[in-house]
């Protein structure tokens, strides 16, 4: 059987495949996040994939001429561009997760998308793995309140998986319950939460963030600001085992120790 053409149109899954050992089976993806290491050595090819745009608006004929056997697309904000491509009659593969189950979950299901099952489920065997050992070391520590904010302008706290990911890190998050949307905050209502901690983890900006950004309010809270790469956090991919890994670091320094791979710039 031959090799599968895949199409990634979301930085998550391009992430994933590469995290299957897969990398070498794409054939398009978005400008959105470089090229994986690995990438366009199937299929006879020695050139890197196609990009066909961005995330949120690719050229679907451009994907319609490369051929694939599976477009890969993610997240609420794709539901309507996985629709188009299936009334063009584009073999699409959505997943939507919105909790941290869900997330790990999809690391099996996109092993099935690919053709690789076993390195799927390899791949969501190891992120629990990787879960259970830090749950172990925070257990029966304080937990510390956690404001994590996604955007700035204006202020929003993060939803979706986020606030799993911070009580997976052994920390309480109050703003947001698990698996609903990202949504904009009262400032006065973050400063009456008292956090221990602000996590600034703007979209689409990695780590190039300024803690200014939030150290220089007029809000009331007095909690070190942790600059974390936004693909740790908003990323639905092996990625986010990362960031938890990273943030009980931060929040249990002397239960969980650090990495390169996970440092972040703390104020």
């Amino acid at each position: 059987m031959s090799e599968p053409r895949v199409v990634s149109l979301a930085p998550s899954a391009t992430a994933t495949v590469a995290a299957l050992d897969a990398a070498d089976l794409l054939v398009g993806v978005t400008h959105h996040g470089d090229p994986p290491a690995g990438a366009g050595g199937a299929h006879g090819r020695n050139e890197l994939p196609e990009t066909v745009g961005g995330w949120l608006n690719p050229d679907l004929d451009r994907v319609a001429d490369l051929d694939p056997d599976v477009v890969l697309t993610s997240d609420g904000l794709q539901a309507d561009l996985a629709g188009r491509c299936r009334d063009r009659g584009l073999p699409v593969s959505h997943r939507e997760p919105i909790d941290l189950d869900a997330v790990v979950a999809t690391f099996a299901a996109r092993g099935d998308d690919v053709g690789r099952p076993d390195a799927g489920e390899r791949l969501a065997t190891a992120a629990r793995d990787r879960l259970d050992r830090v749950a172990a070391a925070v257990a029966d520590r304080p937990r510390p309140t956690v404001y994590c904010e996604e955007w700035s302008d204006p202020p929003m706290a993060a939803g979706n998986w986020v606030p799993e990911a911070v009580r997976a890190a052994g920390g309480r998050y109050p703003f947001v319950d698990s698996g609903e949307r990202s949504r904009e905050v009262d400032l006065d209502a973050v400063a009456a939460a008292d956090p221990d901690h602000v996590v600034l983890h703007v979209c689409g900006r990695g780590d190039r963030v300024d803690p200014a950004t939030v150290d220089d309010r007029d809000w009331g809270v007095d909690a070190p600001t942790h600059v974390i790469d936004d693909s740790l956090l908003n990323q639905p991919s092996p990625a986010l085992i990362d960031g938890i890994e990273r943030l009980a670091q931060v929040f249990h320094p002397d239960a969980v120790r650090s990495s390169p791979a996970n440092a972040a710039d703390d104020t």
